[in-house]
């Protein structure tokens, strides 16, 4: 079939720049009834994965132009694109198993293969994405299923508060706040945990539009200055005039709330400063704080998943894991420079838009 044709079933993705060994791999599969889409070199192969991606993908290594490792590596590299398998079609000797797995290939195959083998080994690699996407599917049940519940029980504990139901005494008001908040911080954790999840599968879609950053991060420091007013902190923005981005403002504003709202947590006297700036081909954002500080050992993990601190006011692992799995599908970095006792600072770069 001709990979111009629109592809509405799953189907599996054969590349080869040679007409022969496409049309053989092609009725090998078609044997054990699998719908085969060919291309004949990566550049067209990577275009259809991004039009409709496939279940699995053979992809020969020797191609001229864009060989096997650069397109495994371009697939692997674009958060866009969920998990396919890739089952590399190699001649060459053992030292290529190595530069392809480390490109992202899950499995080899080796010329001159025999049918059975070939068929073998796309029916594992097809276990494996369904096993991926059973895990996609629970994850997304287990959260929805989990949040149901929890936004229910809140709605009842606010009518209660409310005295809906009858007089409640000032110690039951207390304790239904308390319990409400909990709820809402699982609800918070919920929500992160299925984010994290998208992003990691290459399924969350970003909606990319030129963003304002002066203007959201004004935003934000408005919404965060009662924060800061609790603590009897200073929330400063010192934002120059910058270029604009293309970026998904509201995933923006998460990493920036986040951000800007664990300085707060981690500061107990003195000032968070917020400050925009640029250089040739950057946007850069620091969040400053004069806070507790964040040890070496702790900075080398600090935007690991589920990585905890040892700091009793640490959350559960996901907030910072989240906000840059958000910056590199906008191509940009987050770093941390801290030194315990006097502080963090962490820096967002974004690329200027062109």
């Amino acid at each position: 079939m001709s990979v111009t044709k629109a592809i509405k079933d799953t189907y599996i993705l054969a590349v080869d720049d040679i007409p022969d060994n496409l049309l053989l791999v092609q009725l090998a599969l078609e044997q054990e009834g699998h719908h085969v889409v060919l291309a004949h070199n990566g550049e067209t192969a990577i275009r259809q994965i991004k039009q409709a991606p496939p279940s699995l993908i053979l992809l020969d290594v020797m191609m001229p132009g864009m060989d096997g490792y650069e397109v495994t590596r371009r697939i692997r590299e674009d958060k866009n694109i969920p998990f396919i398998p890739i089952l590399l079609v190699t001649a060459r000797e053992e030292s290529s198993l190595v530069e392809g797995l480390d490109a992202g290939a899950d499995e080899f195959v080796r010329k001159p293969f025999q049918i059975d083998e070939l068929q073998a080994r796309v029916r594992s690699m097809l276990r494996l994405k369904e096993t991926i996407d059973q895990r996609e599917n629970f994850v997304s049940c287990l959260t929805h299923d989990l949040r149901t519940p929890i936004v229910a029980a809140n709605r009842m504990l606010d009518l209660i508060k409310q005295k809906a139901f009858g007089e409640v005494t000032a110690e039951q008001v207390e304790a239904i706040v308390n319990i409400i908040s909990s709820n809402q911080n699982l609800l918070e954790m919920l929500n992160k945990l299925l984010e994290t999840h998208h992003y990691e599968l290459g399924q969350k879609i970003l909606s990319f539009i030129p963003v304002n950053l002066e203007q959201l991060i004004t935003d934000v420091v408005t919404e965060l200055n009662p924060l800061t007013a609790e603590k009897d902190l200073e929330l400063e923005a010192n934002l120059s005039k910058v270029a604009a981005i293309n970026g998904d403002r509201l995933e923006l504003r998460r990493v920036l709330t986040n951000i800007i709202g664990n300085a707060i947590k981690f500061t107990d006297q003195g000032k968070v400063t917020v400050s925009l700036t640029q250089n040739q081909s950057q946007v850069l954002i620091q969040i400053k704080d004069t806070g507790i500080g964040i040890s070496p050992q702790e900075q080398q993990t600090v935007f690991q998943r589920y990585h905890q601190g040892n700091h009793r006011r640490a959350g559960k692992g996901l907030g910072l894991y989240l906000c840059q799995q958000i910056i590199y599908a906008h191509q940009g970095k987050l770093t941390v420079n801290s030194e315990v006792g006097k502080g963090s600072t962490f820096t967002v770069f974004l690329p200027k838009l062109i």
